[in-house]
């Protein structure tokens, strides 16, 4: 089972990504305490989150002995307030009021692991949202949508049509940046396109 990557997710959006660049992977989920630490810098939180999710997949599944285990965590940052998965329909729509007409930041950070190693990074991106009326917040709102996502939002779903422009990776925003995973995998000598061939 050396040939097989273990994502540390139980998110579908990080699944359906990793499955679209071709990986062959199972998912472990993990439970991880998501508290920020006091003063923590918005960069090392999400970046010690990715770290601590991608070591506690390896321990779940290290019996398997996958080649290597990704773990991955986003947050929404508007100014220097984080906003992370709302709680309830009504944090939802106050999220929406907050970044309609502004440019937020969504830091995603990556750590791979091959039981020996531990790579991480955090990839920046700057994300525009067109001017929303209540109405626009109120009807997203009631979709659903952005109910398990930071921000309240998503990119690559319904929530797309409030994106005036974005500036960074795509992918990352969507929750795994794909480009920069494959850098972290290629760094601990893992020979992507032979798993892609043998899946």
């Amino acid at each position: 089972m050396r040939n097989r990557l273990v994502l540390a997710s139980q998110s579908p959006r990080r699944a359906e990504l990793l499955g679209q660049i071709g990986l062959p992977f199972d998912v472990y989920v993990t439970d991880v305490d998501e508290t920020r630490l006091d003063n923590e810098p918005s960069e090392d939180y999400v970046r010690r989150l990715a770290q601590e999710k991608c070591l506690a997949g390896w321990q779940l599944s290290k019996a398997d002995r996958p080649a290597a285990v990704i773990g991955a965590d986003t947050i929404v940052l508007l100014g220097d307030e984080i906003l992370g998965k709302p709680r309830g329909l009504n944090e939802g729509k106050a999220m929406l009021a907050k970044l309609a007409g502004n440019t937020h930041t969504v830091l995603s950070g990556v750590a791979v692991s091959n039981g020996q190693c531990l790579e991480s990074t955090v990839v920046a991106s700057a994300v525009t949202f067109t001017a929303l009326s209540q109405h626009d917040i109120d009807a997203y709102s009631a979709t659903g949508e952005g109910g398990d996502k930071a921000g309240s939002y998503g990119i690559q779903g319904i929530g797309g049509i409030f994106v005036e422009r974005i500036e960074g990776s795509f992918s990352a925003v969507m929750g795994l940046p794909v480009q920069e995973t494959e850098a972290l995998l290629r760094t601990l000598n893992i020979d992507t396109w032979s798993m892609r061939s043998h899946g």
